[in-house]
């Protein structure tokens, strides 16, 4: 018996390694672009590991204490102890300002892999039964992580990031009959009050991420319960029993143990160099240069990060004279624009498997090309949120323009009801055109002939608890 037969050994008595072999060979579709999932995963566990670190060295307060560190503009100066500590793990901490960085970009990796994902999943239509489930669960995940990213935003308190939460208190404040137990409960009472940074940081760093990790395992669990779509099948793995083209109980791919996790491996060690390059030459809020919150004065320009541009957007845009009272309960255009406009594209987004529903349970990720008003739907949808994204910069496009941000508004208000039917309605009209030719016998035959691509057919649905039968 060889040394590793004996290393299994003694684990498989231990573990019984033998009975989960079933599990260890669930096979992964050998998909790039289904690794978008793991940089997600990996950024967030990137989130978790900085996130502590900066933890043992950031003071969740608001006491203004005598800053003695490196920053020669504040030296001898008495500033708020958040400011303060944020100065001091950027300028005095070893590594300080590089984890900081990387914490910083983990979090923008980890949004832009998401919504890839979702992407992904939604043009291929890996939405459909019997997958609603988890598609309901990563919506959650994208609020939630919007929110984690928000909470963390303020931390500094400096002058830009506290003006910009500012305005998310003013919003929260909007919400009808429960604005100002919902700022008392987020915010602490009126921003920024001294329990505003401790109620954020708590957030922040325990309640959110602890909503983010169950939602995760939830996602991973039905994962695992259920089998993965896979892409057109091309060709099975050479040298094992071909599988049919149209059989959706098996999946053709490599196995999760050693072949999948050294590849989980190799995409973890690519994102955490992304990262340590991004946060290796590219700085991040710079807060000693916005210096620490004044309530007297406001930043010349403010706005959230590109992920919550959107949203910022949708407040920009919204007229003032879209207030009004329903049944006594008064509707301002704060909650219109920075609540009710998000809430609706969230449900929208969480109710799609459910408007494109399929009676029969579907296994294989359909080309997007074949899925015209669907399709349509998506673009027209990514393009929405593009204009309203640009919208949320308009202080930018005004300079650009030469013209006022009141003068724009209007145009980009058009723009934000007319460009993404338009785009809809070309993709539409561009992917329906039926196939000029019908396919030839020969083209018939090659399309169901077998490739030399290779990877692992999985077993049946028995084998790996999948759910269909």
């Amino acid at each position: 018996m060889g040394r590793l037969d004996r290393i299994y050994g003694f684990f498989d008595d231990r573990l019984d390694l033998t009975e989960s072999q079933s599990f260890l060979g669930k096979a992964f579709p050998a998909e790039d672009s289904f690794l978008l999932g793991e940089v997600a995963l990996f950024c967030f566990l990137i989130l978790v590991l900085t996130g502590m670190f900066l933890g043992f060295f950031f003071e969740p307060s608001t006491t203004e204490v005598e800053y003695e560190g490196s920053v020669a503009e504040y030296q001898g100066e008495d500033l708020p102890e958040a400011f303060v500590s944020v100065l001091n793990i950027t300028y005095d901490v070893p590594f300080g300002m590089l984890l900081r960085r990387m914490h910083h970009w983990a979090a923008h990796l980890f949004v832009a892999s998401m919504a890839l994902h979702m992407l992904r999943v939604f043009f291929n239509g890996a939405y459909r039964n019997p997958r609603e489930l988890n598609w309901l669960v990563g919506t959650g995940l994208a609020g939630t992580s919007m929110f984690a990213a928000y909470t963390g935003y303020a931390l500094p308190f400096d002058e830009f990031a506290s003006t910009a939460v500012g305005i998310g208190y003013n919003v929260a404040l909007s919400v009808p009959i429960i604005g100002e137990t919902l700022g008392q409960l987020v915010f602490g009472g009126s921003f920024p009050s001294s329990a505003t940074i401790p109620r954020l940081f708590f957030l922040h760093v325990l309640v959110l991420p602890l909503v983010i990790a169950g939602l995760l395992a939830l996602h991973m669990g039905i994962l695992i319960r259920q089998k993965h779509t896979e892409a057109e099948r091309d060709g099975d793995v050479p040298g094992r029993e071909p599988v049919d083209r149209d059989d959706g109980s098996v999946v053709v791919g490599l196995p999760a143990v050693p072949n999948q996790v050294a590849v989980s491996a190799v995409v973890f060690f690519l994102t955490l160099a992304v990262l340590s390059l991004l946060a290796g030459f590219l700085p991040v809020h710079n807060i000693a240069e916005y210096g620490p919150n004044n309530p007297a004065s406001t930043p010349s320009l403010v706005m959230p990060d590109w992920f919550l541009m959107w949203g910022y957007g949708f407040l920009k845009l919204v007229p003032s004279w879209l207030s009004f009272d329903l049944l006594g309960i008064h509707v301002s255009s704060e909650f219109v624009g920075g609540l009710l406009l998000p809430g609706l594209v969230f449900a929208v987004v969480a109710a799609w498997p459910f408007i494109d529903y399929s009676e029969e349970q579907v296994h294989f990720a359909e080309s997007p090309l074949k899925r015209p008003w669907q399709t349509a739907v998506g673009i027209a949808g990514v393009t929405f949120i593009m204009v309203a994204s640009i919208a949320g910069m308009d202080v930018i496009v005004a300079d650009l323009v030469g013209a006022s941000t009141a003068a724009i508004r209007p145009y980009l208000l058009g723009a934000l009801l007319t460009v993404p039917v338009v785009a809809g309605l070309i993709t539409y009209v561009t992917l329906r055109e039926p196939d000029a030719d019908p396919p030839t016998e020969g083209e018939e035959t090659a399309a169901d002939g077998r490739g030399e691509s290779g990877g692992r057919t999985d077993g049946d649905a028995s084998d790996d608890g999948g759910t269909d039968d």
